[in-house]
C-alpha cells in the first residue's frame, strides 16, 4: 500500500491542483495496480467537505502564519507555528506516508519540515513565477520541484526542477459546451460578444468599480457575465439595479451578476461562452484561461507581486494584454478591449498563444513524477 500524503494552504489555490493530482495518482495507480491511500495533512480552510468527497482523509494541522504588516496577530500566531511544529511532528510519525506533495503556503511548512525530519521524500509544485515564502525554505528540502511558469525555474536548483503547468480538474475539460450553446445557456444571444469579468473568489471592488462605470460603453457593445465575490453580491445588485432601470429589457438582459462561478459546470459554461475574459492573474485562473484557449486582459492585484509576475509572463506569449490597476481608466479599457474584439487576427494569435501555454496534463505529469519518486524510493 501507497501512501500519499497532500499538503497545502487552506485555499483553492492550493486545495483544487491537489485534488487534480489524486485524481491522476488514483487512475494511474489503477492501471498499474497500486494499492493506494491518500491523506490530506494540513490547514483545510473550507475545504474539509471538499477533499472528504475525494475519499481524501483530511488531518487537520493548526496552521499560522506571517503578515507581511504590522499586526498583533503575527505574535499570537508564533505559538500556533511553533505547536504546528510539534502536531505534524506527532500525525506524520502515525502516518508515515511514502512521499509527501505541497502545493505550498504556510500550512504546510510544518509538515514538509517534520517529513524531512522523518526522511520522507518531498515534491512540491509552485504554481506562480515568483515563489512564496513557504515554497522557497521548503524547495531546500524537496527531491523535486513541479513549476508551472518558466520564470519560476531561476529560483530553484536547476537538477530538480520540472516544467509541469499548474494541475487543473479534468472534469473542467469534458462535454465543453461550443460558443454559441454556452452563450443560450447563459440567457445571451449568440450574436454579440460577451466579456467574462472575474475578480476572483473575494470579487474585486476595483474591478466591480470600473465595470460600472463603464457600463454605458460596454451595454451597447457586448453582453457580460459578471462575477463580483460573495461579499459584494448585494452591493453589486442595487448599483446595477439603479444604473440600468434606464434601459430597456432587451439591454439589461445583456448584463449578468453572479456571486461566485463555484460549481465546475458553471465555471465550464461561462469560460465556453465567454469572447474575452478580463481577470486578475493568480496562477490557477490563467492556466484555466490557457486550458480554454481564451483571449484575456489580466489586471493583476497591485499588492501581489506574484499576480504581477504571472501576468507579465503570460502576457509575453501574447496570449493576454495586462493592464495596471492605475490604469484602469475608461478610455484606455475601451481602447484595450475594442483592439482585441474588433479584430478576428488579433483574437486568433491570442487563442493559438493560449493554446500553446497550456498544459492540460499537469496533472497526470505531477502523479508520474512523484509515483516515479516512490518507486526509486
Amino acid at each position: 500500500m501507497l501512501r500519499i500524503l497532500l499538503t497545502g494552504g487552506g485555499t483553492g489555490g492550493h486545495i483544487y491542483p491537489l485534488i487534480a493530482v489524486a485524481r491522476e495518482l488514483r487512475n494511474v495507480s489503477d492501471i498499474n495496480n497500486i494499492p493506494l491511500d491518500i491523506v490530506y495533512c494540513g490547514s483545510y480552510g473550507d475545504y474539509k467537505k471538499t477533499l472528504r468527497a475525494e475519499n481524501i482523509k483530511v488531518v487537520k494541522i493548526v496552521g499560522g502564519k506571517y503578515r507581511n504588516y504590522f499586526s498583533i496577530l503575527n505574535y499570537l500566531d508564533t505559538f500556533k507555528v511553533i505547536y504546528s511544529f510539534f502536531e505534524a511532528w506527532v500525525k506524520i510519525f502515525f502516518l508515515m506516508p511514502n512521499i509527501i506533495y505541497s502545493t505550498g503556503g504556510p500550512g504546510a511548512l510544518p509538515v514538509v519540515v517534520m517529513g524531512r525530519f522523518y526522511r520522507i521524500p518531498v515534491f512540491i509544485q509552485e504554481s506562480n513565477v515568483v515563489p512564496g515564502r513557504t515554497n522557497l525554505i521548503c524547495a531546500r528540502m524537496a527531491l523535486r520541484v513541479g513549476i508551472a511558469f518558466s520564470g519560476a525555474a531561476q529560483y530553484f536548483k536547476k537538477n530538480n526542477i520540472a516544467l509541469v503547468g499548474n494541475p487543473l480538474r479534468n472534469e473542467l475539460f469534458t462535454n465543453i459546451p461550443s460558443l454559441d450553446s454556452a452563450k443560450l445557456q447563459l440567457g445571451f444571444s449568440p450574436e454579440m460578444p460577451v466579456l467574462l469579468i472575474l475578480g476572483g473568489s473575494q470579487g474585486s471592488t476595483r474591478i466591480n468599480d470600473s465595470i460600472f462605470a463603464n457600463l454605458d460603453f460596454l451595454i451597447a457593445r457586448f453582453q457580460i457575465l459578471h462575477q463580483v465575490g460573495e461579499e459584494n453580491y448585494k452591493d453589486a445588485i442595487e448599483k446595477s439595479n439603479f444604473l440600468l432601470k434606464s434601459y430597456t429589457a432587451e439591454e439589461q438582459s445583456r448584463f449578468r451578476i453572479v456571486p461566485l462561478l463555484d460549481t465546475v459546470e458553471a465555471m465550464k459554461v461561462a469560460y465556453a461562452a465567454a469572447d474575452l475574459v478580463i481577470a486578475r492573474s493568480g496562477a490557477g485562473t490563467i492556466f484555466e484561461i490557457a486550458a480554454f484557449r481564451k483571449p484575456s486582459i489580466l489586471i493583476p492585484l497591485p499588492e501581489a507581486k506574484d499576480q504581477k509576475a504571472n501576468a507579465y509572463e503570460y502576457a509575453g506569449t501574447g496570449a493576454a494584454i495586462v493592464m495596471e490597476q492605475g490604469n484602469l481608466m475608461p478610455n484606455l479599457f475601451h481602447a484595450q478591449v475594442i483592439k482585441i474584439l474588433s479584430d478576428e487576427q488579433t483574437q486568433l494569435k491570442m487563442k493559438e498563444a493560449a493554446g500553446k501555454f497550456a498544459r492540460p496534463n499537469a496533472a497526470r505529469l505531477v502523479a508520474e513524477e512523484i509515483l516515479k519518486i516512490v518507486t526509486s524510493h
